[in-house]
């Protein structure tokens, strides 16, 4: 079988280089460029040691006529640079962002959450937020594929089943998440400069995080009641993994075991996501450097109420990782090819 032809853009982002780390070893996969801004001309091994036993190509500028060369980019841009290439799609490429910039379904709620205005607003319905162990089949059919952000896919795996089972309470969901400074992008060390960032916990974006978009509109998917949740994410002093807290009131009749028999049922068949035992205390390290999502259900001092860990690598499941495993959905290969 051909290898696929892969152009990867903002290459040498965090995200970036753990996606070429893992293209590196895909069996399907060459790849033909990798592109970057600032860093033209110089070799990716600059960025990551660990890639220096591959032939990789040097950086280079990315350019339309690139497109006709590849089977598959990887978009890891700013946010509106996704927007832009995909107008120049030819029919046999298939764009993966792992940006923003196709995860809203509606222009409208990217202008309010990105505070810029959609610049291929006629693709945004030719797109897919693509949750793998949610839509696999249903994503097969696009050719822009927009893998979520590390946060929601922390939080949405575990929910979704619940919310599809009309399990818990709408109106009282916390969610409280901290992520390692790798998610916060390679600029994190200049704009925390003077601010202890490998010694601090810092919460940002409170109430107003732009992952908010994303969870709300996927939640309202499962639901046509009133939902309300508050997230609140925090920068940790570690580089890489996310653990979220969930805080949820449970409906009648619905309790601990309940939950943790329907998340093992709906996962069941599921390579990358392990439900753990009831009440086990879960961290980052237990998933770090995988592509899986560890959850865990665990009792509160209220008979009403439980508390769900999630803990994912939010530079592969929550990125790369995921994107990946969009592109063996996409193309039929294992799940798994490239991330065991």
């Amino acid at each position: 079988m051909p290898k696929l032809n892969a152009l990867v853009a903002g290459s040498t982002g965090y995200i970036g280089t753990q996606l070429i780390k893992i293209l590196v070893k895909h069996k399907h996969i060459n790849i033909k460029y990798l592109c970057g801004n600032s860093s033209v001309g110089k070799s990716i091994v600059s960025y990551d040691k660990s890639l220096s036993k591959y032939k990789l190509p040097k950086i280079k500028k990315f350019n339309i006529d690139l497109l006709n060369d590849v089977d598959v980019i990887f978009t890891a841009l700013p946010n509106g640079e996704a927007q832009d290439i995909s107008k120049h799609l030819n029919n046999k490429n298939i764009l993966i962002d792992l940006a923003a910039d196709f995860r809203l379904e509606k222009a409208s709620e990217y202008k309010k959450w990105y505070k810029q205005k959609h610049r291929a607003v006629k693709l945004i319905k030719k797109s897919i937020y693509s949750l793998p162990e949610i839509n696999r089949e249903e994503l097969k059919k696009y050719n822009i594929i927009s893998s979520p952000g590390c946060y929601p896919t922390s939080i949405l795996l575990p929910l979704i089943p619940l919310f599809n089972k009309n399990f818990i309470n709408f109106k009282n969901i916390i969610i409280d998440s901290k992520s390692g400074y790798s998610g916060a992008g390679r600029g994190v060390h200049k704009k925390y400069k003077n601010k202890n960032l490998y010694e601090s916990l810092k919460a940002y974006g409170v109430g107003y995080h732009r992952h908010n978009s994303e969870i709300d509109q996927m939640l309202k998917k499962f639901t046509k009641k009133k939902i309300e949740v508050s997230f609140t994410p925090h920068l940790s002093p570690m580089f890489r993994g996310i653990l979220s807290t969930i805080y949820l009131d449970l409906n009648k009749n619905v309790n601990q075991s309940k939950i943790i028999s329907l998340l093992s049922k709906f996962y069941k068949k599921e390579k990358f996501i392990k439900i753990s035992k009831s009440d086990t205390l879960i961290s980052t390290n237990d998933v770090i450097n995988t592509n899986n999502c560890l959850i865990s259900v665990c009792k509160s001092k209220f008979k009403n109420k439980i508390i769900i860990l999630s803990a994912i690598d939010n530079l592969i499941k929550g990125g790369a990782g995921q994107a990946v495993q969009s592109l063996n959905n996409k193309f039929n290969y294992p799940e798994t090819t490239g991330l065991i």
